[in-house]
């Protein structure tokens, strides 16, 4: 029985050895009513589907927690919220519905970064694990080969105490070809990670695990849930020329960037965009790398267009045309494309060895520079922080991107104060709106205050924010603000 992948070639078949094959009926019965599920999944793909629609028409009385590093699909975004299964959450969510059930606060949500929930869950007492959940694409009586995800699964399998594989027979089995699969050591005796450059590769093309916590291998043929990006807007064209413009004058400015760029973009359909439009760019004779958590349909075009020598993510966030152009010619963009664990890819030490350029969006920024990803009016949740304080506190340079409106203009996006602050303002360098771009670094507060309307509020809004800035820089404050006003501004 074979208990590896073949040394002398890649794995060709789907399953190997004699394994333990239930139907998810029968795994999800397994799992006992009030445990803690640890899954698979990262931007939307590579999570189990079977198992967690099984459980959302369990009749038992369910009160899970449930645990992934990036946000799932509808089976569990949807399907599984809605039946009440879910009584605590972490770390990410996506759907109308699960953010429904979130501010309702009928379900328990906490939020954590992507990059270090794995040790969180692994040595740092967040959750008792009980089961992972994961997605596969072949399995054998010790490994496993992730499917179009990795996120924290090889942390997950290694904490929970039992192990259930949904192998999903449409995902191509060449996807193995993009794994780089590496497990940093334990804390204190963690070893530097040994990557010189974020095209190598240092790891495995599959995930070990100890035979005997797989009570089950459950054959699936359910596709992804793919993500919809719009056509992208005005306002997105006029963000990526500024940004494009930015970025030029940086690569003029910086040494760092005489022989290369490392850049990595937030996901959504701005991020996608501006991958998209920055292939127009000119980096002369620069090299031009990603390395970042997501990969979306826009790095595809920059790989056709010749214009991106490599990139390095823990996830492939596409369009279901984006999938398809993967799956048709996967071979081909492995030897450009490679998928981490997320606490490789967000790894703090390795965004800031390549000195990357963290482009992320958010919901709002204030005038002094702090920024909200996750909540409307500084209580509502609407999804969560996922990658981008990785990305944002450790950048070489951090920009935020985003329109500087809401609904034809009637919201601004740049306020006096945001209520509800995910990156302070020492984490965020360059802002840039359609209007144009603010480089806040070496600036006081009043300073960047005065540079970001200047530069990225929108037209209707800008006198009022001047308004206010000019009442409340009257006070004896480093940070002059009218808290009440600031409240009632919009």
């Amino acid at each position: 029985m074979t208990r590896e992948p073949p040394d002398d070639g890649p794995v060709e078949r789907r399953l190997y050895g004699d394994l333990p094959l239930v139907d998810a009926t029968e795994a999800a019965a397994g799992i006992a009513a009030d445990a803690t599920v640890l899954t698979s999944g990262f931007g939307s793909v590579g999570y189990p589907k079977a198992v967690p629609l099984a459980l959302a028409e369990d009749d038992r009385d369910l009160a899970l927690t449930v645990v992934h590093s990036g946000n799932v699909g509808e089976e569990i975004d949807v399907d599984l919220v809605e039946s009440g299964a879910i009584a605590r959450r972490f770390s990410y969510q996506f759907s109308s519905a699960a953010r429904t059930a979130t501010n309702r606060r009928e379900i328990a949500f906490g939020d954590r970064n992507a990059s270090s929930i794995g040790d969180e869950v692994q040595y740092g007492g967040l959750v008792d694990p009980d089961v992972a959940v994961v997605e596969a694409i072949a399995v054998g009586e010790d490994w496993f080969v992730p499917s179009t995800s990795i996120g924290q699964v090889p942390a997950f399998v290694d904490a929970a105490d039992e192990l259930v594989i949904e192998l999903n027979r449409t995902q191509p089995l060449e996807l193995q070809a993009l794994h780089d699969i590496y497990r940093p050591g334990k804390p204190p005796d963690r070893e530097p990670i040994p990557l010189t450059g974020p095209g190598e590769r240092i790891g495995t093309n599959h995930v070990s695990f100890d035979p005997e916590k797989l009570v089950g291998v459950v054959e699936t043929d359910i596709p992804d849930s793919t993500y919809t990006f719009r056509d992208p807007t005005d306002d997105d064209l006029a963000i990526a020329a500024n940004l494009g413009s930015f970025l030029a004058r940086e690569m003029e400015r910086s040494p760092v960037f005489d022989d290369a760029i490392h850049l990595q973009f937030g996901v959504g359909s701005l991020g996608n965009a501006l991958m998209g439009e920055l292939k127009e760019l000119d980096f002369g004779d620069r090299e031009v790398v990603y390395f970042g958590e997501l990969i979306q349909d826009g790095l595809f075009d920059m790989l056709d267009a010749g214009r991106l020598k490599c990139a390095s993510a823990t996830s492939m966030a596409l369009t279901e045309a984006g999938q398809e152009r993967l799956f048709a010619d996967v071979e081909r963009y492995a030897e450009d494309i490679v998928l981490r664990p997320a606490d490789i890819a967000n790894h703090p030490g390795l965004i800031d060895q390549f000195g990357v350029v963290g482009v992320n969006s958010a919901i709002e920024f204030d005038i002094y520079g702090n920024v909200n990803s996750t909540h409307v009016g500084g209580t509502r949740m609407i999804n969560g922080v996922g990658g981008s304080a990785d990305f944002n506190r450790n950048s070489l340079v951090t920009v935020c991107a985003l329109p500087s409106s809401l609904k034809g203009g009637d919201i601004s996006r740049v306020v006096p104060m945001t209520f509800h602050v995910d990156h302070t303002e020492h984490d965020v360098d360059v802002f840039v709106t359609e209007q144009g771009v603010a480089d806040v670094r070496g600036l006081s507060p009043v300073e960047r205050a005065e540079v970001i309307i200047e530069n990225c509020a929108h037209p209707s809004f800008a006198d009022d924010l001047w308004a206010y800035l000019d009442d409340v820089r009257e006070q004896d404050s480093h940070i002059p603000h009218d808290i009440e006003r600031a409240a009632t501004w919009q």
